[in-house]
């Protein structure tokens, strides 16, 4: 077992190399399990995989910026000191944000994870290690921004569900399997992990109605739901091939066939993107010389899957805690929000259009 990292509480405050090696032990804690999640079950690997990509982040910025990296023992400092280190964390906090924009030219959901992760660290140094860090790295303002939900609408789900040209197309592009599987995950509402992972134990047939059943892996929340009849057929094609329900795949391969199978759609119109750094839109192209926006297959990926089969659901009637239930999100999930006011604006068209009726 590793030598566990010493602190000198006496100093007033932990130097870049000792905290390098905190942040290194607290990645091997991540990953060992321990060190766990509030409520004791193990980090999982994607968690740890984020915490090494902040770590790596951090190490570029101590050396493209020359600044030094320290964390202060609270209980030794006077009220003068007190606040030159606020104003050192300050400065701290905008020259990092400002290697992230400016130097890597990332935008603000990234920053705000990368702060979060930052936030976190020290957490970890006041609570797991007991170290006095005092209040300063709570005032690290995280930036968040509102990532654009994409979502196939009924009829386009309609065309990669049941219409034969699609189904040519898609045998003629060596593209079945990646079409088979979308209109699954379409439909059941599942993460993509937990979709790709479904074994035979999964599933549950009652006389000639076959369920889906499956704990989340991200969330430990039990799910459970009724497939239909092109569902079934699905599983029946795949049926004995491979040790999951579903063909196995990688999600990088998955996600780039998406793309080509979404292309192959009719009116795969342009879908401009953009992105906030800063708080303020930014128009992203896909040919940034030429000024070439994206279309709309350029947007389609495995969380679509989700997502579509989310505001369908909703879109059609179903109750929100129905609706919860299936895709296991918690009742207060900010996330499920975010689903319910897109599905709002399929209500506000339908509703516009009654109401245009009634007044015509």
């Amino acid at each position: 077992m590793a030598r566990r990292v010493q602190i000198r509480r006496r100093e007033k405050f932990i130097d870049q190399e000792t905290l390098l090696k905190l942040l290194d032990q607290f990645v091997n804690d991540s990953y060992s399990g321990r060190r766990t999640k509030a409520n004791g079950t193990r980090i999982g690997r994607g968690t740890v995989d984020n915490y090494i990509a902040f770590q790596n982040n951090l190490l570029r910025f101590l050396e493209a910026r020359n600044v030094e990296f320290k964390v202060y023992n609270a209980t030794k400092l006077n009220q003068r000191e007190t606040q030159r280190v606020k104003k050192y964390y300050q400065s701290f906090y905008r020259s990092f944000t400002s290697y992230l924009y400016d130097d890597r030219k990332v935008y603000d959901n990234y920053v705000g994870f990368t702060i979060k992760i930052l936030r976190i660290f020290f957490n970890y140094l006041e609570k797991e290690m007991n170290y006095p860090v005092g209040a300063f790295h709570r005032s690290f303002y995280i930036p968040l921004e509102e990532i654009q939900i994409i979502a196939l609408n009924q009829d386009q789900l309609r065309y990669f569900i049941a219409n034969e040209d699609m189904d040519r197309v898609a045998r003629e592009h060596n593209l079945e399997v990646v079409k088979d599987v979308f209109v699954f995950g379409c439909t059941v509402a599942l993460r993509v992990s937990d979709l790709l992972s479904l074994k035979k134990s999964n599933l549950i047939i009652k006389g000639d109605q076959y369920y889906i059943s499956v704990k989340s892996k991200k969330t430990k929340t039990a799910t459970s739901i009724k497939l239909p009849d092109y569902c079934v057929e699905i599983l029946k094609k795949y049926k004995g091939k491979q040790r999951t329900l579903l063909p196995e795949m990688s999600m990088a391969w998955f996600n780039t066939q998406l793309k080509r199978l979404a292309s192959l759609i009719p009116n795969n119109y342009e879908m401009i993107k953009t992105r906030e750094r800063r708080g303020k839109p930014v128009v992203v192209y896909k040919d940034p010389e030429n000024k070439i926006h994206y279309k709309l297959s350029d947007h389609i990926t495995t969380h679509t899957m989700r997502r579509t089969a989310i505001t369908t659901m909703l879109s059609l009637g179903m109750p929100e805690h129905m609706v919860r239930k299936i895709s296991g999100h918690a009742p207060n999930s900010k996330e499920f929000f975010r689903y319910v006011e897109l599905s709002q604006s399929v209500i506000d068209s339908e509703t516009d259009r009654v109401f245009s009726a009634i007044s015509s």
